[in-house]
């Protein structure tokens, strides 16, 4: 009977979150004896529906709700109300059986064992999850080829970079073959070539596996590279859930192109080109603000034949600005975010 209120579960959203919130009473010191007691509402009434095999971005700005949410789906918190499900079990309710079917990589905070060589970390992490031998070096095999910890399996986890942990830490998560993988931050640290192998590896985990991944990070490249959905999440509601191109365009958000020019001249005019304007000059140095949903190619054409060019790149808004303005712009803030 269990089983088959599971799978119902399931067909409704493989992770399904309906009004989830979470209120947490923070008391302050407001004199030399007294404490305040206040409510603070961290998630706040969100809903929404992740299919099997989604590779979905949940991203905001620091303290938006995001940890807090992914803490409940993991059932490390219990919510103050609302009804969540993944893969039809109820995570507060039943931890330990969600455990198996889940894996979690913490931005800041490794699971592997500070003093430990990573390797021993893996082999506690088989038996915590009684992954059979056969399963558990073939998918050992795989993580360390994809993600490049061949030289680092004898290394003390304390003695890892940040990047090199990150990776160990996502190697470790896939251990058990997850269902849903949970990450926060995953390619923090991380140089250039270390987060393409990270995203390449994400991409054939979901395409061969059919792995849920549930993202949330502070690159944009991420997201638009790994996530065929982002949700926004501020002040502990959902703001937007769509592709990551209608974000841009919701958000109103610009793209930068950073010109040097062979002298110093007058701001750049291109009167003929529409929706660009100079937003700062710094010596032969020129800032051109252009919409991120445009490409960048027209742009680049043009002040390439009409002004001395040295050099030129762009910059991406970044998502802090572009939720500051989606929510300045669309969303209604209420009046009253905490209650004494």
């Amino acid at each position: 009977m269990e089983d088959i209120e599971d799978m119902e579960d399931a067909a409704d959203g493989f992770i399904a979150l309906d009004g989830l919130e979470k209120v947490f009473d923070v008391r302050r010191r407001v004199g030399a004896f007294r404490r305040e007691k206040r409510r603070v509402r961290a998630v706040d009434g969100i809903s929404f529906r992740v299919a099997r095999g989604e590779m979905v971005g949940y991203i905001g700005p620091n303290g938006a709700g995001k940890s807090t949410t992914i803490k409940m789906l993991t059932g490390i918190l219990t919510p103050s109300g609302g009804r969540v499900r993944v893969a039809g079990i109820d995570p507060s309710r039943e931890r330990a059986r969600l455990a198996s079917r889940i894996g979690v990589v913490f931005g800041q905070r490794t699971t592997l064992w500070w003093d430990l060589p990573l390797i021993d970390s893996y082999r506690l992490a088989q038996r915590m999850y009684r992954v059979p031998d056969a399963r558990y070096r073939a998918n050992l095999e795989r993580c360390v080829e994809l993600l490049d910890l061949g030289a680092l399996l004898d290394v003390p986890v304390r003695q890892l970079s940040l990047g090199q942990r990150m990776r160990g830490d996502i190697a470790a998560a896939l251990l058990h073959d997850p269902d849903v993988l949970y990450l926060d931050e995953p390619t923090i640290g991380l140089d250039v070539i270390s987060k393409a192998k990270v995203r390449e590896f994400l991409r054939d985990l979901n395409a061969e596996h059919g792995t849920t991944v549930l993202l949330t990070t502070h690159d944009l490249q991420d997201i638009e590279q790994l996530c065929g959905r982002v949700m926004v999440i501020d002040h502990g509601r959902l703001l937007y859930d769509g592709p990551p191109a209608g974000l841009h365009e919701v958000g109103g958000s610009e793209r930068t192109l950073v010109v040097d020019l062979e002298r110093e001249t007058a701001p750049i005019e291109l009167p003929d080109v529409p929706d660009v304007r100079v937003v700062r000059v710094e010596g032969p140095r020129q800032y051109l603000a252009f919409p991120a949903t445009g490409s960048a190619a027209p742009l680049v054409a043009r002040v390439a034949a009409a002004y001395p060019l040295v050099d030129l790149s762009v910059r991406e808004p970044d998502i802090e600005t572009v939720i500051a303005k989606m929510y300045v712009e669309g969303a209604t803030v209420p009046e009253d975010r905490t209650t004494v």
